[in-house]
């Protein structure tokens, strides 16, 4: 014997329910999703993992010349050359000048003005090629004193940590050139300017990090 259906007859309902629209269960309509707004664009956040990366790898080897520097008796080791620091020092303040050429020439960017960003970008890169020239003078005159990667310990580690940084300041500076490219061909704007402030990111890193190398392989 066949059952009556038990099947729920929907306009019969009180209120009834009318079929074919859309109801929220008997609770308030959801407030509106808010979009997501993003900390920095993608270039920027992966240029900031990047220096997170080149700062461990930097401290690593600080901490291996640190562990050969404290252990030492004499250091310099007898009969290696000793360092040039009035020179290095005054390279140093050539590289730490660019920082601030480097700044010059973005800030105006991000209030709409542009007309002087190639003028100061052009001045960063003289100045960092200026820092690279004396450094490889240096290099030169080291290697014709005796100062070898296979001379000691000590040799070793100065071209390793200072050789890394020099390495590091060359990529900036090919960077620096795209971007300098770039700029006369008027690409960066204030609403458009990511690659710019990356690669200063990228350049007021290696400055800031040379300071702490002087110190500590020509001062310490």
């Amino acid at each position: 014997m066949a059952k009556d259906s038990t099947a729920i007859d929907l306009s019969k309902l009180d209120p009834p329910i009318a079929l074919g629209k859309k109801q929220f269960g008997g609770g308030d309509r959801p407030p509106p999703v808010r979009p997501s707004v993003p900390v920095g664009a993608n270039a920027w956040l992966a240029v900031v993992m990047f220096l997170g990366a080149e700062a461990m790898f930097f401290a690593g080897l600080i901490g291996a010349y640190l562990v050969f520097r404290v252990g030492a008796t004499i250091w310099p080791p007898a009969f290696q050359p000793r360092l040039p620091i009035v020179v290095t020092g005054i390279n140093t303040v050539i590289l730490l000048a660019s920082a601030l050429t480097m700044r010059l020439a973005i800030a105006p960017v991000t209030r709409g003005d542009s007309s002087r960003l190639v003028r100061w970008l052009g001045v960063t890169a003289l100045l960092g090629a200026i820092f690279l020239l004396v450094q490889g003078y240096e290099w030169l005159e080291l290697i014709r004193f005796g100062l070898t990667v296979s001379s000691s310990v000590y040799g070793g580690l100065f071209y390793t940590l200072i050789g890394f940084h020099a390495v590091h300041v060359l990529g900036a500076m090919v960077w620096l050139a795209v971007v300098l490219v770039l700029a006369r061909k008027g690409r960066y704007s204030k609403a458009n300017h990511t690659g710019l402030q990356t690669c200063a990111m990228y350049w007021t890193f290696v400055v800031a990090l040379w300071p702490i190398l002087y110190g500590l392989v020509y001062l310490y």
